[in-house]
């Protein structure tokens, strides 16, 4: 679907090796500005977009940044993620919400979609979400969030992930629809190769100790095994992950997953080039956001934001008032 609105332009922080990028081109988006403290990110980047991302978000003032209709960002979620420690808000990458804040605060994008993991919605009790939704609310944003799986757009992955979606004008959040899953669940052997190379399984003693611990119920099936040696399979793949050193995916216990077949449990296209090593690419593809489920949050984005063009502007300035009004009826109503 190609969009209808006058939202032509992106910037995308945080943007790893483009994950956003790839849904946002596919409606039409044009990126301005990108920015990523992963040099190797960064490389990938560009080589694949031609387009070069600047480095420390930190360093970077607002009134560099090009203007822009819609920003994305999927910040650090080591800090609030299960492979993680869950530090959170004590952790510096847990506050980089507020580097989006400040871009956000002085270039005012008509709209803006954020990805986290779901523990973002829940660490120390749900401050850190809290404090972006109401510093979004009084730059003058209508804001929701939901916890989104990639199971349900298309990918053999469960992915869970928070989305926040906000647009710049009071009381405008009921044009916004969340996407509808998708019925039937996309196999896993969809996204294997067919003749993945030696280097990416285990030898034969390592196959049989595994094959002596566990017996799965299907094939080809995901098997997990966690730093205790405990195995587990299913017919679809646990998340990607980006750091879990003890935390190993494998095909039918005997391989690990290559490293086009984790892109494609993302949604990246076959055009997508590798560079660098599989090791970098397993942590780059872990921290990337799940493209269809993505373009699907941008459509309906795209979507609420051509309805708006078409309202007056007195229309939300009422809208507002009047629940304000409400509120302050509430209590002699109860």
């Amino acid at each position: 679907m190609k969009q209808s609105s006058d939202i032509t332009t992106f910037s995308d922080l945080f943007c790893g090796i483009g994950g956003f990028h790839y849904a946002a081109n596919q409606l039409g988006l044009e990126c301005v500005f990108a920015c990523d403290i992963d040099q190797a990110c960064r490389e990938q980047y560009k080589h694949n977009f031609g387009f070069e991302p600047a480095a420390d978000i930190k360093l970077v003032r607002a009134e560099e940044v090009p203007d822009h209709d819609v920003l994305f960002a999927g910040f650090s979620c080591q800090p609030f993620s299960i492979i993680g420690d869950r530090r959170g808000l004590d952790d510096r990458r847990g506050t980089l919400y507020h580097e989006i804040l400040r871009i956000v605060s002085v270039k005012k994008p008509k709209a803006l979609v954020l990805e986290n993991v779901r523990q973002f919605s829940t660490n120390s009790n749900g401050r850190a979400l809290n404090a972006v939704l109401v510093s979004l609310s009084n730059f003058g944003y209508s804001c929701q969030w939901k916890i989104l799986n990639a199971l349900d757009f298309g990918l053999p992955q469960k992915r869970e992930r928070v989305i926040v979606v906000g647009l710049l004008r009071p009381g405008v959040m009921d044009l916004f629809q969340w996407p509808k899953p998708i019925p039937n669940y996309k196999p896993l052997a969809d996204v294997l190769e067919q003749n993945p190379a030696q280097r990416h399984f285990a030898s034969e003693t390592i196959r049989k100790k595994r094959m002596s611990r566990h017996l799965p119920k299907t094939s080809p099936a995901i098997w997990h095994e966690n730093k205790g040696g405990n195995v587990s399979s299913s017919p679809f793949s646990c998340v990607l992950r980006a750091n879990a050193s003890h935390n190993y995916l494998l095909v039918d216990g005997e391989r690990r997953l290559t490293p086009r077949e984790q892109l494609r449990l993302q949604g990246f296209p076959e055009s997508f080039e590798v560079i660098g090593s599989d090791s970098q690419i397993r942590k780059q593809v872990g921290n990337a956001v799940p493209i269809p489920m993505i373009r699907s949050v941008v459509e309906g984005v795209l979507s609420a934001h051509s309805q708006i063009k078409m309202l007056p502007r007195f229309l939300h300035s009422r809208r507002k008032s009047t629940k304000r009004h409400l509120r302050g009826l509430m209590p002699y109503l109860s």
